[in-house]
């Protein structure tokens, strides 16, 4: 049965363009792609992304567990600080893509739509005496709340200033008498906050934000999130990632913690760091074409590698794509092929990311 988030309502009433996705009924768009995209690269866009999972790990042994089940250093992180990391399964492939988040007493994993009960079950699976699992997906919901003007406009509604909140860094605050945690992450490449906030709370927020009276904020469906992150290189999971890729060839050596100790996949990834074959790149059409999935990438007429995400650039106004392809093949500036419908169509492979003027990594502290 297909499963609704509680602003399920709000967005029929928004006249969106509802369709199924990872189990749960969502908006695609409500006034357009292109229109949602420009307003979040320009202005600030609203998401409801609370089908989305959250997996609470709390206990003495929390630090330790976590240390042998994702692929990051969790000993970086401190209170008050997220991590972005994976779950790997012991060949190394990758079970899903995570963000960790560290509160006082708990640790809260934010899991992928599609992968909840899976993920849930490989915690426990890997579970010892000293660790408490619990899915707290069903009463916790998120908003993200996404662009260059979306620090002003969360100052104003929440009471509060947001300035000093570093990327990657969160907050608990007081919101219509709940708790609701504050994050400084997102999907976009731009400036943005997720709103973490039980049901009562995130259909309040969602009004308070769509009733703003000094600036236009523009409700976002998935359609304009996807081409948003494929904009910024950002891999989506069952897509770019799945079980049968690792975080070597996948581009996420960055968050691989060789050095921290053993964790489940270490081994495996030991051996693929120094066997690499194919490697995930990012391309750029050179003709007029649309790259989707499953297309096949070729060289000299041989294939040669797959397009894992590709779309037409509502910025850039042109065809980008990522996917994996024979390391032999896989510099920036290599001239490739995309057989689109049994026609090779010209692209060339570039240095990530695509859109390379997102307001994310702005420095906000006290303006």
């Amino acid at each position: 049965m297909i499963k609704q988030t509680v602003l399920y309502d709000k967005h029929v009433l928004l006249n969106a363009k509802m369709a199924p996705f990872a189990g749960y009924m969502m908006p695609m768009s409500y006034s357009g792609i292109i229109n949602e995209h420009n307003a979040v690269r320009n202005m600030l866009g609203v998401f409801d992304v609370s089908h989305m999972g959250e997996i609470k790990i709390s206990g003495k042994g929390a630090e330790s567990f976590l240390q042998l089940l994702t692929v990051n250093n969790v000993k970086k992180i401190s209170v008050g600080q997220a991590q972005y990391s994976a779950l790997c399964s012991t060949d190394g492939g990758i079970i899903d893509d995570i963000v960790l988040y560290r509160f006082e007493e708990y640790y809260m994993m934010v899991v992928n739509a599609a992968n909840i009960q899976y993920d849930y079950n490989w915690l426990l699976k890997n579970s010892n005496d000293d660790v408490v699992i619990e899915d707290i997906s069903g009463y916790m919901n998120l908003i993200a709340v996404q662009g260059p003007k979306s620090l002003n406009v969360l100052n104003d509604i929440l009471g509060c200033t947001l300035n000093q909140l570093k990327y990657y860094h969160f907050l608990q605050l007081k919101f219509n008498d709940d708790m609701i945690t504050v994050s400084r992450t997102g999907y976009t490449g731009e400036l943005g906050f997720e709103i973490y906030a039980n049901n009562k709370s995130t259909v309040s927020f969602w009004e308070d934000i769509l009733n703003y009276e000094l600036l236009k904020v523009t409700p976002v469906g998935l359609g304009a999130r996807d081409t948003l992150r494929l904009e910024m290189n950002y891999v989506l999971y069952g897509m770019d990632i799945n079980k049968s890729i690792n975080p070597i060839e996948a581009g996420l050596g960055w968050i691989t913690s060789f050095d921290k100790g053993d964790f489940i996949g270490r081994d495996s990834l030991v051996i693929q760091k120094n066997k690499k074959h194919r490697k995930r790149i990012a391309f750029e059409m050179l003709e007029r074409a649309v790259p989707r999935n499953n297309y096949n990438i070729l060289v000299d007429g041989n294939i040669v590698g797959e397009v894992t995400s590709g779309t037409q650039s509502p910025t850039l106004n042109k065809g980008i794509g990522i996917g994996y392809i024979h390391i032999d093949h896989s510099s920036p500036g290599t001239e490739v092929s995309i057989d689109i419908r049994s026609m090779e169509k010209s692209a060339v492979i570039v240095s990530p990311p695509f859109y390379k003027y997102g307001t994310v990594n702005n420095a906000i502290e006290g303006k």
